[in-house]
């Protein structure tokens, strides 16, 4: 299993993806993880994947080495992404890896990590796309500024040039969702299995819970989709609940964040929490205007196994499928999403159906040892 990053601790959606498809395979395979990091990783972090791996490798890439990947990729026709994560010295090390032991499959998250295996044509291979990135890249554009969006105009062109490319070199694909496998432009692309994340269902039981906000959003909030959400949260949607309490609570907030955290008293900001649970567990509503981005929010399913009721968009729910009305909310505007709040802040018997069917269907549609399941049986196939 080749990674562009290690897969712990999980504050991350393909960390999480990875870490759970690992220790579920390795109830039945002996897994050799590869992978890249650009930071120390801590010894207790190894420690957790290796009860599930038998061999962990670990290539790490120095600042001079990712300045010089980056502007090697920008002169190149690969996505910046790609290049970023592609090291020589890593490839020689995964080569020999193949050389030396007798693996029978090949497994690449995202293809940032493709271009060290595509041309490996004695073990089949499987490719998992997991979001579609390059309309990710795309849905960004407008909101940056000027002297940025022809640097995300080229990237989001060259992503949709490389999904569209690679998918010829590997046996099998999955992707996160269908939704995301109708953003891959090839002809063959309902070719691409889905294999849909899940939630530790063990974990995410309901815990006591505390309400002492009416409002939660959790997610790595130094990553630009949950960066909007939040700012859109307070400019849009606060305002017309002013005695109302919005925690937000993730690793790494980003300045503008912080900032936005001092300056106004509805919002309390966290960064990082050692039991995620309690997030879910201290506010009434999960609200989630989730308006850029790809995949699947397991922040979603998370909150709903929480029996957490949760608001979010189509762009969000679409590769959920659960149904508004009834485990979900649904709100694709301003006022949409006003009138959801209102709802559940409002009417307590409503709140409470939307918690306990959220919490049903996500437990019933989404853990980790039936999402893993399908992908095990191409594997052993």
């Amino acid at each position: 299993m080749i990674l562009s990053r290690f897969p712990y601790p999980l504050e991350k959606g393909d960390k999480l993806r990875a870490f759970y498809q690992i220790k579920e395979l390795s109830k039945t395979f002996e897994i050799t993880l590869f992978t890249l990091s650009d930071s120390d990783i801590k010894s207790e972090y190894i420690n957790e994947v290796m009860k599930y791996c038998s061999k962990v490798e670990i290539h790490y890439l120095k600042p001079l080495i990712r300045l010089f990947h980056l502007t090697r990729a920008l002169f190149s026709e690969l996505p910046i992404q790609t290049g970023y994560f592609y090291s020589y010295k890593a490839r020689r090390k995964i080569k020999h890896l193949i050389q030396v032991d007798d693996y029978k499959h090949i497994y690449c998250q995202l293809i940032r990590t493709t271009e060290y295996v595509k041309d490996i044509h004695h073990i089949p291979k499987t490719l998992d796309y997991m979001d579609a990135l390059s309309s990710g890249i795309e849905r960004r554009i407008d909101r940056q500024p000027i002297y940025k969006k022809w640097l995300f105009k080229l990237e989001a062109k060259r992503l949709a040039n490389y999904e569209r490319h690679i998918f010829d070199f590997f046996e099998f694909r999955t992707i996160i969702s269908d939704q995301d496998r109708q953003l891959i432009n090839h002809p063959d692309s309902d070719k691409i299995h889905c294999i849909p994340n899940g939630i530790d269902t063990y974990f995410f039981e309901a815990i006591k819970r505390t309400e002492k906000y009416d409002f939660v959003f959790v997610g790595n909030m130094n990553y630009p989709p949950n960066i909007d959400v939040v700012k859109y949260i307070t400019k849009h949607l606060l305002p017309e609940f002013p005695d109302a309490t919005l925690l937000v609570s993730g690793a790494e907030p980003h300045n503008s964040i912080v900032n936005l955290a001092n300056s106004n008293s509805q919002v309390t900001l966290t960064g990082w929490v050692d039991d995620i649970r309690a997030s879910y567990a201290d506010a009434k509503i999960f609200l989630a205007p989730m308006m850029i981005g790809t995949g699947m929010q397991n922040k979603l399913l998370e909150a709903m196994a929480m029996q957490t009721p949760c608001i979010t968009t189509d762009l969000a729910n679409n590769a959920i499928k659960a149904e508004h009305n009834v485990h979900i909310l649904v709100g694709n505007t301003k006022e949409e999403l006003i009138e959801a709040m209102k709802l559940l802040l409002e009417d307590h018997a409503l709140k409470e159906k939307i918690a306990k069917e959220g919490q049903i269907y996500v437990k019933t549609n989404y853990n980790w040892e039936k999402s893993t399941e399908k992908l095990r049986g191409f594997l052993e196939h």
